[in-house]
């Protein structure tokens, strides 16, 4: 749940320039005509994974009346049935999507499973959300396609080094950024400390 709230978060921030309005307000500027932004109503969020925090995701932005495309290796019927989306091929998916969000593990068959090729079938007004594991996107390809105009922009939480004090991103002004917080809410990290001790109490009863 907390990292499904996380990426509703980083899409509502992107759609309404919530950084750039938060930081020019407290500069002293009113910039009101010139943060024109846009709604998650009526757009197409691609999900790339929907295990149980891809469907988290897609449950809360059905929500906010956005269609839903999915690729995964395995299908979910009720997802399907729940949200209305419509699972896809990979570069559909990619085609179609004004927000793409990823949720996959690390493994060798997902390293860098975003780059040149998928983000060139990305639309020039697309974002991309990772919110997994760092290494699922190629981060100089992204940032190549960042700075030409590519796709639009990115909404990161998650680096192929953490944290990426060198990377280009950094001095890019269509990204948007944060730590690796995906999981650091206190309910979160309540109900993990409580699984794991859950898990430590089996493990020493046997």
């Amino acid at each position: 749940i907390a990292v499904a709230e996380l990426v509703i978060g980083l899409m509502l921030s992107w759609a309404r320039q919530l950084p750039r309005a938060d930081a020019s307000t407290k500069q002293g500027r009113w910039e009101k005509t010139q943060l024109m932004g846009s709604e998650l109503r009526g757009k197409t969020l691609g999900i790339i994974g929907t295990g149980r925090i891809g469907r988290a995701v897609g449950y809360r932005a059905k929500a906010f009346l956005m269609n839903l495309l999915a690729f995964d290796i395995g299908r979910s019927a009720e997802f399907a049935e729940r949200t209305g989306a419509r699972y896809v091929d990979l570069d559909t998916l990619l085609r179609e999507s004004d927000f793409v969000t990823l949720h996959v593990p690390l493994l060798p068959e997902t390293h860098h499973m975003i780059g040149r090729r998928e983000l060139e079938l990305m639309k020039p007004t697309a974002v991309l959300i990772n919110t997994s594991r760092g290494e699922v996107v190629d981060e100089a390809a992204l940032a190549d396609a960042l700075r030409k105009g590519k796709i639009a922009g990115a909404c990161l939480d998650v680096y192929e080094r953490e944290p990426p004090r060198d990377s280009p991103l950094l001095k890019l002004p269509n990204v948007i950024l944060t730590p690796h917080i995906g999981a650091s809410t206190i309910e979160a990290q309540r109900e993990a400390a409580v699984l794991v001790a859950e898990k430590i109490k089996v493990a020493l009863s046997k």
